[in-house]
């Protein structure tokens, strides 16, 4: 059985990642705000994955175990709360939206040397208050549970670009597609369409972190065009992947 550190406090600080790196399985007693200031960030624990560019944070709260992998050249910004203080209200883990301003804060909190200046604490309350008007958003990609869910997906995790119909999928695990059909909403929470488009905007991300060209990334992924990967990408990120921050 694999060791699950134990890292009693969530540390606040910056630290740079190689693309590929991972820190592996732990948990805090604290909560933890993760945010890629360059690159793209993936974490992952039992429930499933959460992947966020250099627009989006992710909230972990106190006692997750969970593993951190690096997406290109990765600039983490590590901001730890007391378990005490949950301004989000959260319980699970969920990517948060990051505009310039939050940008700009958790960079400054977190590559700050002074930790009990007054000018900081000051820093801190925006940073809280920023925060809490973040919107949350749906980048969360859930790991199955039930077997048949567990191979299927896994097919679909090692290619992206798979577009076989839930039916035909079904012949290769030996479930009908009303039967699995029910289990991904029942076990997922999500419809096959919609766990299929995350899998596959989470591949995407990964792959422009690698400064994959657009086109490229459109057909790996399984989409038709690169147009229409463009609007998927811009229905789920707010802007296109060729702005895409990756630095």
């Amino acid at each position: 059985m694999m060791e699950i550190r134990h890292d009693p406090v969530a540390p606040t600080r910056t630290r740079r990642l190689a693309p590929g790196h991972e820190i592996d399985a732990h948990r805090h007693d604290d909560h933890q705000i993760v945010y890629a200031g360059r690159g793209v960030l993936a974490v992952t624990t039992d429930a499933g994955s959460w992947v966020a560019p250099g627009t989006r944070a992710i909230w972990v709260p106190a006692g997750t175990v969970h593993a951190h992998r690096a997406h290109g050249e990765l600039e983490l910004h590590f901001l730890g709360l007391p378990a005490t203080e949950n301004p989000l209200g959260l319980d699970a883990p969920t990517v948060l939206a990051v505009g310039p301003l939050l940008r700009e804060l958790i960079i400054a909190y977190t590559r700050a040397e002074d930790e009990d200046s007054p000018e900081r604490a000051r820093l801190r309350a925006v940073l809280l208050d920023q925060l809490r008007a973040a919107p949350q958003q749906p980048l969360h990609l859930p790991a199955p549970t039930a077997p048949l869910l567990r191979e299927l997906c896994a097919i679909l995790r090692a290619d992206p670009a798979d577009d076989r119909t839930l039916k035909e999928l079904g012949r290769v695990v030996g479930a009908s597609d009303r039967t699995l059909s029910r289990l991904f909403r029942g076990d997922l929470g999500m419809t096959f369409p919609q766990w299929r488009t995350q899998l596959r905007l989470h591949h995407a991300l990964v792959l422009l972190a690698d400064r994959t060209p657009v086109t490229t990334v459109a057909h790996a992924c399984g989409w038709s065009s690169a147009g229409a990967f463009i609007d998927a990408f811009r229905r789920a990120f707010g802007h296109t992947p060729g702005s895409h921050p990756t630095s």
